[in-house]
């Protein structure tokens, strides 16, 4: 499926395009597309050449980077239950993730910004990374196919999974936690400091964390960022554990 869009590129833009393609090992049939995939909606404020920007394709992108990584988590781990496979897909998808694979394949160098945008250091912000870079997987699979884009999607999971089970991933927990609530129940996890012991030269800090009306914790850490994390943690297991938000809080009641 090609992009009908009118071709606009300039010499200087397709030169950076072949760049690009280069770097992250990918053919497009239709610079347009990939130049689309690449456009953030703050261009859109203030050139009306790039009316169009790359959410559209980030929807389908993450659509197909979520099937793809659950068939390879499937077929890789076939001992492992649900929740295990949940709790491995939502690091290895996550915005952290996404944001450092778009880096290195040079998304952050070739992405374009609006002026204000730009200047505010848009370039480095994982949030718009890690959208480009759900959007290219869009726009290589509209262009050249579920299977090349399955190839590609792979070879940027498949270490990230080996990671996770070597255990040696970063596991920033809050991060995470807040990627989830946010992605499917459009909320946010609230923490709070229920008390402190000890002195203060060896304060303990215990926190709990509340996610739609369940609370989790408290959880003790030696300082409040170290407690939040573990709090994030408790949450988040119980949450992937238990199938979802609704199950863990039928869980919590059924407990209680």
């Amino acid at each position: 499926m090609f992009f009908s869009g009118k071709d606009s590129l300039s010499r200087e833009r397709r030169l950076e395009l072949a760049a690009f393609q280069k770097a992250a090992d990918l053919r497009f049939r239709s610079l347009e597309l990939l130049n689309l995939s690449l456009t953030h909606r703050s261009c859109g404020n203030e050139d009306p050449l790039h009316a169009q920007n790359n959410e559209r394709l980030e929807f389908l992108g993450d659509a197909v980077l979520g099937v793809v990584t659950a068939s390879c988590l499937y077929t890789l781990l076939p001992d492992r239950s649900e929740g295990e496979l949940a709790r491995v897909k939502s690091y290895v998808v996550s915005e952290e993730v996404l944001s450092e694979e778009a880096k290195a394949i040079g998304i952050d160098r070739f992405i374009l910004l609006g002026k204000g945008e730009e200047q505010s250091g848009g370039r480095s912000k994982k949030a718009i990374l890690a959208d480009a870079m759900e959007a290219v997987i869009g726009a290589y699979y509209l262009d050249v196919g579920f299977e090349a884009a399955s190839r590609f999607v792979l070879s940027l999971v498949e270490p990230e999974v080996r990671k996770v089970l070597q255990n040696r991933h970063h596991k920033d927990y809050k991060t995470i936690l807040q990627e989830y609530v946010q992605k499917y129940y459009r909320s946010y996890p609230a923490y709070s400091v229920v008390r402190r012991t000890g002195p203060d030269h060896d304060r303990t800090f215990w926190i709990s964390c509340a996610v739609g009306g369940v609370e989790y914790g408290p959880v003790s850490g030696k300082n409040k960022k170290e407690a939040e994390q573990n709090a994030a943690k408790e949450a988040y297991d119980a949450i992937i554990g238990s199938g979802g938000l609704e199950a863990a809080r039928l869980t919590q009641i059924e407990g209680g």
